[in-house]
């Protein structure tokens, strides 16, 4: 494919008024696309927009980001100076209607517009389909392309046993909004990722008894690192010529330092590489015995729990913290299909047998994900302006494989872990396919004249 010397003719859908949605909306628009964007809901920011009216975000009144303001700030486009080291939800969901605003996206989105089929249209004379959008009022509309920015945070992934046997009240953490709905409750919490620590600092407070149920060996990362952001000190740490046998233990030991040893705490040592924990209290809480830890959950008996260690208790709510399942209601298993909550996508980018449909977001990072959305929408962008071809399907393919099976070797096996990525690979990665991809371009581009 040559490249385009118009783009303000090619037409291209993005699914989601979210932080992926705008920021590859921005990169598109400042390339001359025609661009649209269907959101469900009536507010910028997805997850970020507490109390979304599009029924899709988790988020919880007390939520701060992971991630200092100084590295979650797209690359040309900063908060407030007034905004906290840690954005809250409120700070991110102002920052992403300005970011909008600012670059000019905002009339570009559709608001209350659900997508309810994403489908190819092959037409005669193209190499490439159409995508043809229906929307739930009936509409259809075709674009040349389509990116998918609907996130993997809206399936809750239910264990039965917690959902079924518990005789309490049951509570996933996506529906969890604020504290004060369990004062007084005796409460259980299953998970140590950021939501469950998030959710048992919150609630433990007023609690006569909390546990927090981890499964697995975790790695709990302070906030704060001799009175400076970690995540600007790891960030520093997150170079190309940095090692991962010295960025890894460097971070473990400056880790130690804050927190100390982690078994000591009740956890399990960690038994292979999982996502990134990030809290400022959780283990304040555990050691002034607001908190305890358990390893397991062995059985449940109506409001009774059994755990691994041999103790029970009974408990008047379980709060399940257990993750998500990608959902894509929008597109037929003939076009994508989702196994073990993973998509075969090239670079966690492109379907190798789809030219023209795209996904941003469809992963887990140990950074900031805006500054790796940019690279996903530059990536994009490149291919969208005919400077990069992707390349043919079968090397998509086993690119794909060799991806899986770094997974594999690297991370816990666990749907969550199917689609970690770390930041200082996967930004290699990106770079290198990009410099294969604008090789094929030039290959494929027919001689001047």
């Amino acid at each position: 494919m040559g490249k385009h010397k118009n783009p303000t003719q090619r037409r291209i859908a993005i699914i989601g008024a979210g932080a992926s949605g705008i920021c590859a909306a921005k990169y598109l628009l400042d390339a001359g696309f025609d661009v649209t964007i269907f959101e469900i809901g009536t507010q910028i920011g997805g997850l970020w927009c507490y109390q979304n009216d599009n029924g899709r975000s988790s988020c919880y009144r007390t939520l701060h980001i992971n991630t200092s303001r100084g590295v979650t700030h797209f690359h040309d486009f900063d908060f407030d100076e007034s905004v906290q080291a840690f954005p809250d939800h409120r700070d991110m969901h102002a920052y992403l209607v300005r970011y909008a605003d600012n670059f000019e996206v905002t009339p570009r989105i559709q608001f209350e517009t659900a997508v309810t089929n994403l489908r190819p249209i092959f037409t005669p004379g193209r190499d490439a389909p159409l995508w043809e959008i229906e929307t739930a009022s009936g509409e259809f509309r075709q674009f040349d392309s389509a990116i998918v920015c609907t996130g993997h945070l809206t399936k809750p992934l239910h264990v039965p046993m917690f959902r079924d046997d518990f005789g309490g009240d049951y509570v996933h953490s996506h529906y969890y909004r604020e504290p004060e709905d369990f004062v007084g409750k005796r409460i259980c919490v299953v998970g140590v990722g950021n939501s469950g620590c998030d959710i048992v600092s919150d609630v433990c407070v007023t609690s006569p008894r909390t546990i927090l149920v981890a499964r697995s060996g975790v790695l709990v990362l302070p906030k704060l690192f001799l009175g400076r952001p970690f995540t600007d000190i790891t960030n520093e740490l997150q170079r190309s010529w940095i090692p991962d046998w010295l960025r890894t233990p460097l971070i473990r030991f400056m880790t130690w330092i804050v927190h100390g040893d982690m078994q000591k705490l009740g956890f399990k040592p960690p038994d292979a590489r999982a996502h990134v924990t990030s809290n400022a209290t959780v283990v304040n809480h555990i050691a002034y015995r607001r908190i305890e830890v358990k390893q397991g959950i062995e059985k449940i008996d109506g409001k009774r729990i059994y755990f691994v260690d041999g103790t029970s208790d009974e408990f008047d709510t379980l709060i399940a913290a257990t993750g998500y399942l990608i959902d894509l209601p929008f597109l037929s298993d003939d076009v994508v299909q989702i196994n073990d909550n993973s998509i075969d996508l090239y670079q966690r980018i492109a379907p190798p047998d789809w030219p023209g449909l795209y996904f941003m977001g469809m992963f887990n990072t140990n950074t900031a994900l805006n500054m790796i959305f940019e690279y996903q929408a530059r990536w994009i962008r490149d291919i969208e302006l005919g400077d990069a071809a992707l390349p043919s399907p079968n090397e998509m393919r086993t690119a794909i494989d060799d991806q899986k099976q770094w997974v594999r070797r690297t991370y816990k096996a666990s749907p969550r872990h199917t689609i970690e990525e770390e930041v200082v690979p996967y930004r290699k990665s990106l770079r290198r396919s990009m410099r294969r991809m604008r090789q094929l371009a030039k290959r494929r581009s027919p001689a001047p004249g």
